[in-house]
């Protein structure tokens, strides 16, 4: 009886899991559009990835290594190509 009601507490955990997860992978591709498309100044790009890693922590409160071992390289890639940094 136990693992009938686990059961449905664990796919909805993973259910949430997942919403969030795309949740932050919407909100880094928009804010990689924005930046790359966009007439942003450096400051202005800089400061929507540090919004990006904010709302990822939000999301994933204990998760902050994934997002810089994911994200954030990814993001300063992008800074250095659009704003042709050395």
């Amino acid at each position: 009886m136990a693992d009938e009601t686990r059961e449905p507490k664990l796919a909805e955990a993973i259910a949430e899991e997942s919403r969030r997860v795309r949740r932050l992978q919407l909100a880094v591709r928009l804010v990689m559009n924005v930046i790359s498309q966009g007439n942003l100044s450096f400051d202005e790009a800089s400061q929507m990835v540090a919004a990006t890693r904010r709302v990822a922590l939000a999301l994933f409160p204990d998760k902050e290594g994934v997002y810089d071992l994911l994200y954030q390289p990814r993001l300063q890639r992008l800074l250095a190509q659009k704003y042709r940094l050395q």
